[in-house]
């Protein structure tokens, strides 16, 4: 190996050593703000859609307990087979994982407490059916919260988004388009978060009573 190489091994290294401890502690505090805003408490049921590596419905886990439960979707069957290995690994009885479809949450009926989706919505084609299968997921009064971020320019050119909606305006979606689709499918804003990290925001909805 030569000596350049080397440093910039050594580089490369270092730079992680004092980055991800930072990265997992950014994301333990967005996990457990997110838990404030939501209320998780013991009993309740919790849905991750789009789950990802399972962080925030890991965390959701904790939360609960014992007595409460969690689901993990993911549509992608590589994510979807991490998922059902990290909880057999971590032993974890009150998590349940999901194969997850382009137009439906594929949970049961009015089987949550709250659903989080975390930069997930952009990613949806048929947004109209997947908001009123979230709707149809939640118990009544029961709580969805959506932490995404406004289009931009350079993630679109570099990372676009394929066969969503026009409307979206690149990779992102502008938060008004955001709240007039799910309010249109039958929610209500609960709260606004417009200083979420990583630039983004959060928006909370309330599937009303009836």
């Amino acid at each position: 190996m030569t000596r350049v190489r080397f440093i910039s091994l050594v580089t490369v290294v270092l730079a992680a050593v004092v980055f991800l401890p930072k990265a997992c502690a950014q994301k333990d505090e967005e996990i457990a703000r997110l838990g404030k805003v939501m209320g998780w408490k013991a009993g309740q049921a919790i849905a991750d859609v789009g789950a990802g590596e399972g962080e925030f419905g890991f965390g959701a886990a904790e939360a609960v307990g014992e007595t409460g439960k969690v689901y993990l979707t993911e549509l992608d069957k590589k994510k979807l087979k991490a998922l059902q290995e990290k909880v057999k690994r971590r032993g974890a009885k009150n998590v349940a994982v999901v194969q997850a479809a382009e137009r439906q949450t594929n949970l049961p009926d009015g089987c949550c407490d709250g659903i989080i989706l975390r930069r997930v919505y952009h990613h949806f084609t048929a947004p109209e059916e997947m908001d009123t299968s979230l709707l149809r997921s939640l118990k009544p009064g029961g709580l969805l919260a959506v932490i995404e971020f406004p289009p931009r320019k350079g993630l679109t050119e570099s990372d676009p988004v394929k066969g969503v909606p026009a409307n979206r305006g690149g990779h992102g979606i502008p938060q008004k388009i955001l709240v007039d689709e799910l309010t249109h499918a039958g929610f209500a804003v609960d709260q606004t978060i417009n200083d979420w990290p990583d630039d983004s925001y959060c928006v909370v909805f309330r599937k009303t009573a009836r």
